[in-house]
């Protein structure tokens, strides 16, 4: 492997990994297990919903054509229809139907009144009285209005969320096609490690396999946890040489210049091309990523909040687009900066704030610690706020960009 001989800004190397990203094949699942991924394939609609035209209110299904007399007019109630149930009787000149909502609409009648504003006849137990006039269609679904039978209900690439899956359970479509879920194996290196169910010792609990595998999962991949490598070279390329399967292989640590960083030479060792190294970005800057055949290599940094920040920016993305997602990049909203912040320029930062809405602006104020070893402001960050790698100093009430982050409760 050769080093990239530049730190990269983080959109290039974004862009760079999301074109080493294609959606995975297809299967058809349960809907509920679509949830997240996007379409494989263009749907059409089955049947047409709503079937016939019903009613958008409780109230009085009429023609509007009778209501153009001085009101209140008086009007014969020939029948009521409950939903589920189909009328019975035409709506007439001088007549209506008591309706309920979601009722099919009796022949004849081209509009519903709402029960608000009609009264009842006490002296007439079979007669209202309508204290508006409406126009036709006034408080009717019309048929067809969610879909069409033959049409296109869904196209290919959609994200699939609960008001889509909706919309495939309406038309009786219980499976759905998405490509599968990524497969992640997630490895740890470092001597110092040991894993939480372990005496630490003098040793550090290794959270960053188990924070990743969460982030993995959370971000619709499933996540397979392959131990901690120990800091030798032959450690660090066996355990990497048991990913055969695998399309994304996630490693913390060992990819930056000290004497124990192995990661980029296993990497080397096993055929894996190295695409780039290095981001213009603190946190996170020890980046490495390559790819063999289709499988994604990512080495993220030791620290935990490195890894954890490097996983939003490049990590969840390149997930998101293995589901078929086509908007993958992460989220951006509008803030303001309470309090200064400064810097050398050269990387850009991505600050750990919490932000809060006050008189209808969205205030991030950093936390107060920002080393890459400290996860105590990331459990208490809301939002990253992106400084600018040109920039050196943001001033209090600076307009700022800021990243949602995925893994707040």
């Amino acid at each position: 492997m050769s080093d990239a001989p530049e730190l990269l800004p983080v959109e290039e190397a974004r862009a760079r990994i999301l074109g080493l990203c294609t959606p995975l094949p297809t299967e058809w699942v349960p809907g509920d297990d679509a949830l997240g991924r996007a379409l494989a394939e263009d749907v059409p609609a089955r049947r047409t919903l709503p079937p016939w035209d019903n009613s958008a209110m409780d109230g009085f299904a009429v023609r509007a054509q009778d209501l153009a007399a001085p009101l209140p007019v008086r009007l014969t109630v020939g029948e009521t229809v409950f939903a589920g149930k189909r009328p019975t009787r035409e709506v007439v000149p001088g007549t209506c139907a008591r309706i309920m909502t979601g009722a099919p609409l009796p022949p004849g009648a081209d509009a519903v009144v709402m029960r608000e504003r009609t009264r009842a006849v006490p002296d007439a137990p079979d007669a209202v009285e309508i204290l508006e006039a409406v126009g036709p269609g006034n408080f009717i679904r019309p048929r067809g209005e969610d879909a069409k039978e033959g049409a296109l209900l869904l196209r290919r690439g959609t994200p699939l969320g609960i008001p889509e899956l909706g919309l495939l359970w309406a038309q009786g479509q219980g499976t759905v096609p998405v490509p599968r879920r990524p497969r992640v194996a997630v490895l740890s290196t470092g001597d110092e490690l040991c894993r939480v169910d372990e005496p630490p010792g003098d040793g550090i609990v290794d959270i960053n396999a188990p924070a990743l595998a969460l982030a993995v999962r959370r971000a619709g991949g499933v996540p397979t946890l392959l131990g901690i490598a120990r800091d030798t070279r032959e450690a660090v390329q066996e355990a990497l040489s048991r990913v055969d399967g695998f399309d994304v292989v996630l490693t913390s640590a060992g990819v930056s210049v000290g004497d124990h960083d192995f990661v980029k030479d296993a990497l080397e060792a096993l055929g894996v091309e190295q695409r780039f190294w290095r981001v213009a970005i603190k946190p996170g800057k020890p980046l490495v990523v390559g790819q063999r055949g289709a499988t994604l290599f990512l080495g993220l940094p030791g620290n935990p909040t490195s890894s954890l920040v490097t996983f939003e920016l490049f990590v969840r993305p390149a997930l998101r687009r293995l589901l078929g997602l086509e908007d993958v990049e992460p989220p951006r909203v509008a803030g303001r900066l309470e309090g200064r912040l400064s810097k050398a320029p050269g990387l850009a930062h991505f600050v750990r704030v919490t932000a809060t809405w006050r008189a209808g602006e969205l205030w991030a104020k950093p936390l107060g610690t920002q080393t890459s070893g400290a996860l105590r402001s990331a459990a208490a960050a809301t939002h990253l706020l992106h400084f600018p790698r040109a920039d050196s100093s943001l001033t209090d009430g600076s307009h700022v960009e800021l990243l949602p982050l995925s893994w707040v409760a």
